[in-house]
């Protein structure tokens, strides 16, 4: 079984789709001749030719609007753009046509269509190339938001995404593109949609990410074991929507107490919505009050004050202190 970077895994869900149904095609700056700004396309154009591997203008609005068409009328297109933060120029096309066409046409029309963007920081890149806007997107009815963590998984939720019947916006946390890798199956599997995976099981504190904050709630946690010996159960959603209520709420029962963790601004963030999930179906299970552990609320700084608005381990480990010794 080879061993994959994430970037590789997504790579592999493309070439296994797009040789399995024709339908399916790609678009996107780049990503025809030079493979995408990350590579996460590179080979096939050679493979499939420029009619299923199309390089477009620099015009978001356009390229999301055009994949919109193609789905309603029959493809399966994956636009990718660049940048997540390139991403609210679509924002028209995506809330007002793409998540309501199912509802607008009474289920005449469809959009199968995956919109791939490389999302979040951690990688000292310019200004819009590194925000965490996933909470705009899971606000909107109609459209699936998917945060994969690990290689195996962003095969598997990609190609769940591409033969889904509806939208799917797959947001790819570029600071573990090539951080490490593991084993992932060659061919077709799928990882359902909307169901969160336990990381590892644990007993006095649920810890709750996704993306790249899964590794750093990781570490966070094999720091508190040596440290306190605490036992830190681990959640990651990789699907924020729909969200694993049932997931989120189960762990946070058998534990009585959370720390939840992401690298978007603290302000109506997504950890926002788990910690009311969380009062409203298991409030008496509680020692503490829910810790978030998050962004800060201003725009992601450059370069040499990155790290410092990242969540980290230590700061993790702070918030775990801050819930256990309520």
């Amino acid at each position: 079984m080879p061993r994959l970077t994430l970037v590789q895994a997504i790579t592999d869900a493309l070439r296994v789709e797009m040789r399995r149904d024709d339908r399916v095609v790609v678009l996107g700056e780049d990503v025809g001749v030079n493979g995408g700004v990350f590579r996460a396309t590179e080979g096939l154009i050679e493979e499939f030719g420029p009619d299923r591997v199309i390089d477009t203008p620099l015009a978001e609005s356009a390229i999301i609007g055009t994949a919109f068409g193609m789905a309603v009328y029959g493809l399966r297109p994956v636009p990718e753009i660049q940048f997540c933060g390139f991403l609210p120029p679509a924002y028209d096309q995506i809330i007002s046509h793409v998540a309501r066409i199912r509802n607008r046409s009474r289920g005449r029309f469809t959009a199968p269509m995956v919109i791939r963007a490389p999302y979040a920081g951690g990688i000292h890149a310019p200004e819009h190339h590194s925000e965490s806007p996933e909470a705009f997107y899971a606000h909107i009815p109609g459209l699936k938001v998917v945060i994969p963590s690990t290689p195996y998984d962003a095969k598997g939720l990609l190609i769940s995404a591409i033969r889904d019947p509806d939208p799917v916006l797959f947001l790819e946390p570029k600071s573990i593109y090539r951080a490490f890798r593991e084993e992932v199956p060659e061919g077709e599997y799928t990882v359902p949609i909307g169901k969160a995976r336990l990381v590892r099981e644990g007993t006095d504190v649920t810890l709750i990410a996704w993306g790249a904050m899964v590794p750093v709630a990781e570490q966070a946690a094999r720091q508190v074991e040596q440290e306190h010996g605490w036992s830190c159960e681990i959640i990651d959603l990789r699907t924020i929507s729909p969200l694993d209520r049932d997931a989120v709420v189960g762990s946070v029962q058998k534990t009585g107490r959370c720390v939840i963790v992401h690298e978007a601004p603290r302000q109506c963030g997504l950890a926002a919505e788990l910690v009311a999930l969380i009062n409203e179906h298991a409030l008496l299970y509680l020692e503490a009050p829910v810790v978030r552990v998050t962004g800060f609320d201003t725009v992601m700084p450059l370069l040499a004050l990155e790290q410092e608005y990242l969540p980290n381990p230590q700061r993790v480990v702070r918030g775990i202190v801050k819930a256990m010794t309520f």
